[in-house]
């Protein structure tokens, strides 16, 4: 946003000294990235009038011109195309100096004297146009200093707004912002209704209203676009960096740096029937005001009449419905587009525009009607004609509705660190446009339809520390009671299962929470994935059903490049279900593949087996202790699994996880030739113990009784340990599975188990009639529940 430090006073005189403005519109967040002078150095250059205008003698395109500057009337010689009696001209006397340097002296120009120097814009560094003199208007004071007729003692100030602020992008929104920041008065334009002299109109219809819920438009007729455009407004314009087309182009250009609103005037001629705001149709085409010919896609919104598009909204019109010369009458829009449904827009085209910057920003939904009225009353003072009715259509319930926000005062306090007076919130806030209500623990706060990016307590807040001063806050180191959080023995915490795996070997990897959906149905089929609605690529898209496919990829990446032994994990949450009831659940898992032991000359080449990594989660289930027993491998089936090599994980009957061997025919589609094992725990459910218990030691000897059974190849061996501490009697020390065989001597179908079983006495020697009996139980439960037999 660049605009003329005059204008902006002329608005809100804060009566300090342009250092101090640009440095406190840079603190309270409008950061100013240039202040640049509106025009170059010179000096005694002044207003003249050209009385009279004759060819030069010896040369064809010289004129030699008598100018009056006010005091004397010298020759000067010049080559100007448009030079012409009666026109007022900046004028350069002798001994003048102008930018770059160049002092005007007495000259002979093919023999003709020359006294001083008729300028251009560009001579004087006013513009880049050297195509002819620089006119004045016929009014202009003859004599006067062009630097003061011009008012040239100004700067133009460029500031660098953030994306929220797109209501400063107008010299009302930064006069609001200095008249509170500096308590002063605030002088906006005037804005009365224009009163319709002709019924003259042109019916609006919205078709698109989630994009535009208002549109606003008037028939002004009778236009003289011969009047040039005034020279105060062609300055504004200039040193807000916009350059001057025709008047009623720069009209609309001039509002919307006043207020902020966008506008658009259409050829009225060119307009077939009435106004429709709706999307583009399928390969409509449309030649830009830039010439650019382009086929609008069909999400565009685009301004149309009954036959054709007129414009893409918000960004630019047409060729063929804008102002031209030969225009008398035009069709005023104003118009609200919701930021959403113009972002990118504009760059879809590889445009940006003026109207797009400030629309894809949010504009003021209830300054529609403000604009046209306003450039209502320039168009007839400028170029004269006759208004027709506002012709308006709007979709309330569509329309932002401005929010109303609870401000607290002890709140203020703990954000800012400082207690502000009453009075010192309302003057800040009511400064902005805010409507204050006072309630006893703070404020009821009514946002204006201006600041449409404050929504929430923590914005207001924000507005009372950007205006007060971020400067002047105190500076307060962060106080808290921090009581140490009691660690239960009875629970593991992850740190420890980490070290406990590290120290079995394992090395912990981080993958990413989104995958390939590719691989999200391979190893979850029949499962619908959560997607990112924005993914960082259409293969990292779906949000994780468990860790195996990162896991997987990791593996995969080891063994391309010959590091066949991978022994990995990784802690972290996968997502089940959608976001209507979505389940985030922590878990621990981890993958396996190539040699048991590092390699050595001391250790067998084996391969690891599902045994090996049993072995791993058994001791990551027996980390928080007091839980032997609490835990069953029972055989399950996984779709990522080997049918016959997988376990599910049961506590108390529910399953916490699962363990197996990758699916053959997975593994074949991943290219994997290893065989990889895998294990996924939920960390919510292994982490939690028993507290471990002291009991006296026995000094009495412990009795031992082993035993060989046979039983069914289908029963599971931890049905058989479990049966047998349900019978052995409460004075059973340890049980041990010391063996099992299946083969010559045994049935075909069954398998033999031989296991120790350890008993002890608290406070006596056991003798062998009363370990007899504990056997005896033992065998007995088991040949009962599984039609076991002594192994002979």
């Amino acid at each position: 946003m660049k605009f003329s430090e005059q204008w902006l006073r002329s608005l809100a005189e804060p009566g300090v000294s342009r250092e101090e403005l640009v440095a406190r519109l840079s603190m309270v967040g409008l950061e100013v990235d240039a202040v640049t002078p509106v025009a170059g150095r010179f000096d005694d250059v002044v207003v003249a009038e050209v009385s009279a205008v004759e060819p030069h003698p010896d040369a064809d395109k010289l004129r030699v011109c008598q100018v009056s500057d006010g005091a004397q009337t010298v020759q000067v010689v010049c080559g100007a195309p448009n030079v012409r009696p009666g026109l007022r001209v900046p004028f350069a006397r002798i001994g003048a100096e102008l930018p770059g340097g160049l002092k005007i002296k007495k000259a002979k120009l093919r023999g003709v004297e020359s006294q001083g120097m008729l300028c251009s814009a560009a001579e004087l560094d006013l513009s880049e146009d050297h195509s002819g003199l620089m006119e004045f208007a016929s009014d202009a004071p003859v004599g006067q200093s062009v630097r003061d007729y011009l008012r040239l003692d100004d700067v133009s100030i460029e500031i660098g707004l953030t994306p929220n602020r797109g209501d400063c992008l107008s010299l009302r929104g930064l006069a609001r912002e200095v008249g509170a920041i500096y308590q002063v008065p605030v002088r906006e334009p005037a804005i009365e209704p224009v009163v319709p002299s002709i019924d003259t109109s042109r019916p609006v219809e919205i078709l698109a209203p989630q994009a535009c819920p208002r549109y606003l438009g008037r028939v002004i007729s009778g236009i003289d676009l011969s009047r040039p455009t005034p020279g105060w407004m062609a300055e504004r314009l200039r040193r807000s960096g916009i350059r001057s087309i025709d008047a009623v182009v720069d009209i609309t250009n001039y509002v919307m740096l006043e207020l902020g609103q966008p506008m658009h005037a259409f050829d009225l001629e060119q307009i077939r029937g009435g106004i429709r705001v709706r999307l583009a149709g399928q390969d409509e085409r449309l030649t830009l005001l830039d010439g650019q010919d382009v086929t609008l896609s069909e999400k565009t919104l685009v301004i149309a009449d009954h036959e054709r598009p007129l414009a893409i909204a918000g960004v630019m019109g047409g060729e063929h419905s804008g102002i031209s010369e030969s225009t008398t009458s035009l069709f005023l829009e104003s118009a609200y587009f919701d930021p959403i449904a113009l972002a990118g827009t504009a760059r879809s085209y590889g445009l940006h525009t003026d109207a797009s910057h400030r629309y894809e920003r949010g504009v003021d939904p209830q300054l529609a009607r403000q604009a046209i009225e306003r450039a209502t009353e320039l168009v007839l003072a400028i170029v004269g004609g006759s208004a027709g009715p506002v012709v308006e259509a709007a979709d309330e319930a569509v329309l932002p509705k401005p929010a109303d926000i609870e401000l607290r005062r002890a709140r203020i306090e703990q954000v800012l660190g400082l207690s502000l007076e009453d009075v010192q919130v309302e003057r800040i806030l009511q400064g902005l446009g805010f409507g204050l209500v006072a309630q006893e623990a703070g404020w009821r706060v009514s946002v204006p339809s201006h600041r449409f990016d404050v929504s929430i307590e923590i914005d207001l807040i924000e507005e009372l520390g950007r205006l007060y001063g971020y400067n002047q806050l105190p500076v307060r180191y962060p106080q808290a009671r921090l009581a140490p959080h009691a660690a239960s023995e009875a629970e593991a915490g992850v740190p420890a299962m980490r070290r406990l795996l590290v120290a079995r070997g394992y090395q912990e990897v981080i993958t990413y929470s989104f995958i390939d959906p590719k691989a999200f149905e391979l190893f979850s089929p029949g499962v619908e994935p959560l997607l990112l609605a924005n993914p960082i690529s259409a293969d990292m898209s779906a949000m994780r059903a468990s860790l195996w496919p990162g896991l997987i990829k990791v593996v995969q990446h080891n063994l391309n490049r010959q590091q066949s032994r991978v022994r990995i994990f990784e802690t972290g949450l996968r997502f089940v279900g959608q976001l209507d009831g979505l389940r985030q659940e922590k878990v621990i898992a981890g993958a396996v593949t190539g040699s048991r032991l590092v390699e050595a000359w001391s250790n067998p080449r084996q391969d690891v087996d599902f045994y090996d990594v049993k072995a791993d989660i058994e001791a990551l289930l027996d980390l928080p202790g007091g839980l032997e027993g609490a835990y069953d491998f029972e055989p399950a089936e996984h779709p990522a699994l080997h049918p016959g090599q997988t376990a599910r994980i049961v506590r108390a009957g529910k399953p916490v996880g699962f363990l197996g061997t990758l699916h053959p025919s997975l593994a074949s589609n991943l290219g994997l030739a290893q065989t990889v094992l895998l294990f996924e725990l939920d960390l919510a459910a292994i982490a939690e113990g028993a507290l471990p218990k002291f009991s006296e030691l026995s000094r009495f000897p412990e009795v031992r009784r082993d035993f060989a059974v046979v039983v069914g190849r289908d029963v599971p061996a931890a049905e058989i340990l479990g049966a047998v501490r349900e019978a052995a009697g409460p004075l059973l020390q340890d049980l041990k599975l010391f063996d099992v065989y299946h083969g010559k001597g045994i049935d075909p179908l069954g398998k033999s188990l031989a296991f120790g079983l350890t008993w002890q006495h608290p406070s006596r020697t056991l003798n062998d009639e009363e370990v007899n009996g504990f056997a005896q139980s033992v065998l007995a439960s088991l040949e009962e529940r599984f039609d076991a037999t002594l192994r002979k």
